[in-house]
């Protein structure tokens, strides 16, 4: 049981920051100047005859 505790602690603070760092990394990602032209490239990427 204490280990459970621990765990639930650590993912109440630190886990809960973890997780918005990376939300907010994947935002400024996607918002970010060049995202469209990646973006744009990769959507092209099934299409693509070998």
């Amino acid at each position: 049981m204490e280990v459970y505790t621990a765990m639930r602690h650590f993912a109440d603070s630190w886990g809960l920051l973890a997780m918005a760092l990376f939300f907010l990394a994947v935002v400024f990602s996607t918002l970010r100047p060049g995202a469209k032209i990646s973006a744009d490239e990769a959507a092209k990427i099934p299409l693509k005859e070998d």
